[in-house]
């Protein structure tokens, strides 16, 4: 059963950092930026150690647009430093494991979503 509705951070600082591969900036525009490896399906529990990776390069990022499909806990916001970072819910992005962060004034940011449980060295 997906939960919606408005979630504070509630990550502990015994959480890990989010695991992230980012392209270089140099290298100009791209159609993704890079790779996200979650550990969970729990968005509200993900998503603030991924915007606080971020932050260095997308600073003050408030939007972000998920695939429907792919969270199971799906809050419509999540309170990060201070500020509301609302959540949209689609069906149409490029693939359902792609996930894009606006920061306004600055930029998007579109990473590939290795899902959760998918292995992180070659078999």
């Amino acid at each position: 059963m997906a939960l919606t509705g408005n979630l504070t951070s509630s990550r502990l600082p015994e959480d890990p950092p989010a695991r992230l591969d980012l392209r270089p900036p140099d290298e100009g525009p791209q159609r993704l930026d890079g790779t996200w490896w979650p550990r969970s399906h729990d968005l509200s529990r993900e998503l603030p150690a991924l915007i606080t990776a971020l932050e260095h390069r997308w600073p003050g990022i408030t939007r972000v647009t998920v695939s429907r499909t792919m969270w199971r806990i799906r809050p419509d916001t999540v309170t990060f430093a201070d500020r509301k970072v609302h959540i949209n819910r689609s069906g149409a992005l490029p693939h359902p494991n792609t996930i894009c962060l606006l920061s306004y004034g600055v930029g998007r940011c579109d990473l590939l979503v290795t899902p959760p449980g998918t292995p992180l060295e070659p078999i």
